[in-house]
């Protein structure tokens, strides 16, 4: 099978890593200017070119991973080498019917919503399928994403959500990380060590929420032991309203991937 991807920004030159190393592969790119084309060639080893109508012609599935902006014009200048083919998008808040609509229904279409974590490999991609998607192309696109992480299906009405959790979850991870790390700072700790401590909790404790099939709140139990010091910490955390002020933050962002649709480009 020939993959064809579409902008090599760092989403796109991770995807196509990973396409490289599936056996019987083959991965075309393209980039917006020659220069990033040649210099993308060279770094990646594959045939990169401006040329989108010629990458769609030539490939099974395109990937498309340019700006939400972007996606109209592309989509619309290869429709007519689109018929049959899956058409895979990570372009935050444009929707399936969009690409459907702007592909002249030729493409079968899938939306998919990676997260940065997916460069090294421990990402979080939620994939929701268009109209015309069967089982068999999703697992094509679940197999893709697996390779960079974990991924799940939803309901496309769900990918706004999806969107302000995982989409946008990273920043708000590292941010918890630096406040962690700046009240080690505070006590004593250098701020190096502080930061591997923050970081490597937040991990250690990420994994075994994965691992384990308890909930979240038991597992902050077998933490806080009667009388100890986890239950002031998680006191202060309370009063300082850091469960509803998270909750607010993903539903902003969910907020703001809707209105994304109904903004022009500027």
């Amino acid at each position: 099978m020939t993959y064809g991807i579409i902008g090599l920004g760092t989403m796109g030159a991770a995807l196509t890593g990973a396409l490289l190393s599936v056996p019987g592969a083959k991965v075309i790119a393209t980039t917006r200017h020659a220069a990033s084309a040649k210099a993308a060639h060279e770094r990646l080893g594959i045939e990169v070119t401006t040329d989108n109508v010629a990458l769609a012609r030539a490939s099974d599935t395109i990937v498309l991973c340019v700006k939400p902006y972007q996606a109209r014009d592309v989509v619309e200048s290869i429709a007519g080498d689109l018929d049959g083919k899956m058409l895979i998008s990570i372009c935050a808040a444009v929707t399936t019917a969009d690409l459907e609509t702007w592909s002249a229904h030729r493409a079968v279409v899938i939306r998919a919503m990676p997260n940065t974590p997916c460069l090294i490999g421990v990402g979080m991609t939620v994939l929701a399928a268009g109209a015309a998607t069967t089982p068999e192309h999703l697992d094509v696109a679940v197999t893709l994403f697996s390779s960079l992480g974990r991924t799940a299906v939803l309901d496309e009405g769900l990918m706004d959500a999806a969107t302000g959790l995982s989409g946008c979850g990273p920043a708000y991870v590292f941010l918890i990380i630096e406040a962690l790390a700046e009240a080690g700072v505070k006590l004593g700790i250098d701020r190096a060590t502080s930061t591997l401590l923050a970081a490597q909790t937040l991990n250690g404790a990420s994994q075994l929420a994965l691992q384990s099939s308890k909930h979240p709140a038991a597992l902050k139990d077998e933490v806080t032991t009667p009388a100890g010091c986890t239950i002031d910490g998680l006191m202060a955390l309370e009063d300082g309203r850091l469960r509803s002020t998270l909750i607010g933050g993903v539903i902003a962002a969910a907020d703001r991937s809707r209105a994304l649709r109904t903004e022009s480009p500027t």
